[in-house]
């Protein structure tokens, strides 16, 4: 028997509900966003967990912008203006 696993097809990052702070991973009925950096709060930090499973993301940082991959729900990054 074989687990089964969210694919990026079938939970979209962007229009589900975040069930945990992008910046600590804590989940966010525990108080997660209390403990946001300042740098998150002025909007120059990437998220770097996941906002449905809170897991930590690969984050690619440049000079023109950053991308942050979820192994389960895919990827976000900051050229998308519906970003969290």
């Amino acid at each position: 028997m074989t687990p089964e696993f969210v694919t990026s097809a079938s939970a979209d990052p962007l229009t589900e509900p975040l069930a945990f702070s992008v910046y600590t991973g804590v989940p966010v009925a525990d108080g997660g966003d209390a403990d946001v950096p300042t740098a998150a709060r002025l909007g120059l930090e990437p998220p770097r967990y996941c906002g449905q499973c809170g897991r930590r993301m690969v984050v690619q940082v440049v000079p023109t912008g950053w991308t942050a991959k979820c192994s389960r729900h895919g990827s976000v990054d900051s050229s998308d203006p519906t970003r969290r």
